[in-house]
């Protein structure tokens, strides 16, 4: 397994589709993930700080999970399927519970886990962005920091 951070979430052109995207810890590959809009935005809410007024789902089961003194102590994305990728939280003393990466993430982002990819995940769906493509990264960066959790909406 191998630990990946979260670069950020953008809408993906032409299809308004949301997609998430992560970066190896020790590497320099990224794995992109389409994602639902629901999911786009808890994740774009909990990297840019906003505290909705009501708890959202994945807010949620957060607090579930600290109420039951059950810690997440790490998710990992362990398989693509037909262009789907499984994931799992791991729960407690190593409990291991079936769920989508996208809600995964946007829990582990609430709870601090770590986020690890299955090392074959990232050799069939990972990308490496040579140094000319950097510049790339660096837009999305800046366009990270000027999205709107209300732009995934829709």
């Amino acid at each position: 397994m191998r630990e990946l951070t979260v670069v950020g979430v953008r809408v993906e052109l032409p299809s308004n589709q949301p997609i998430v995207l992560l970066r190896e810890v020790d590497g320099d590959r990224y794995l992109p993930i389409w994602i639902g809009a629901n999911e786009a935005t808890a994740i774009a809410y909990e990297q840019q700080g906003v505290k909705p007024l009501r708890p959202l789902t994945h807010d949620l089961l957060r607090d579930i999970l600290a109420a039951l003194n059950t810690p997440l102590r790490a998710v990992e994305i362990m398989e693509m399927r037909e262009n789907i990728f499984y994931a799992e939280l791991i729960l407690g003393e190593g409990v291991r519970v079936s769920a989508r990466p996208s809600d995964s993430i946007a829990l582990a982002l609430r709870v601090g886990a770590p986020i690890r990819c299955a090392e074959q995940v990232l050799n069939e769906a990972g990308i490496v962005i040579p140094d000319e493509q950097e510049d790339e990264v660096e837009k999305f960066r800046e366009f990270l920091e000027q999205v709107r959790p209300e732009d995934f909406a829709g």
